[in-house]
């Protein structure tokens, strides 16, 4: 019976840390979580500030889930501004939905309100292209 049990605590532990589809509905509860999560992640990372009294939020979060769940290499991450106003304020967040694109701990793109989903396309493919330069890069100079 302990083998059993012990098999399978430390499997999940790691799931939850490491793989992509565990981080895939990364919800954020604090500047701290924000920072380990989402500026120290090893994926590009798609901010999306909402508010849940927001109307053009409740349209845009699902659009943004849809189209992010399916990948592998990019993580999407929800901030609710009411509950991290430290976040808001380190970002400039001045109106809601706000997105913002995170590579390497850096902005390197956003957009604010509700967009249309060719402006969404645009800014994942930013990310994806970005997020394998180095490889793509060293790989045709040679």
């Amino acid at each position: 019976m302990l083998a059993i049990l012990r098999p399978t605590w430390r499997p999940l532990a790691r799931a939850f840390s490491r793989t992509p589809a565990a981080a895939k509905a990364l919800i954020v509860k604090n500047q701290e979580e924000f920072l380990n999560k989402v500026m120290h992640s090893d994926l590009p990372v798609i901010v999306n500030f909402h508010a849940e009294w927001c109307e053009p939020c409740k349209i845009l979060s699902p659009r943004l889930k849809e189209l992010v769940e399916p990948l592998e290499d990019i993580v999407l991450a929800v901030v609710d501004v009411e509950n991290n106003v430290d976040l808001v304020h380190t970002f400039e967040v001045k109106a809601v939905p706000a997105v913002i694109a995170i590579r390497n701990g850096i902005v390197v793109d956003k957009f604010i309100g509700l967009v249309d989903g060719e402006m969404i396309d645009k800014l994942i493919a930013e990310l994806s292209r970005g997020a394998k330069p180095e490889s793509d890069g060293s790989d045709s100079k040679q």
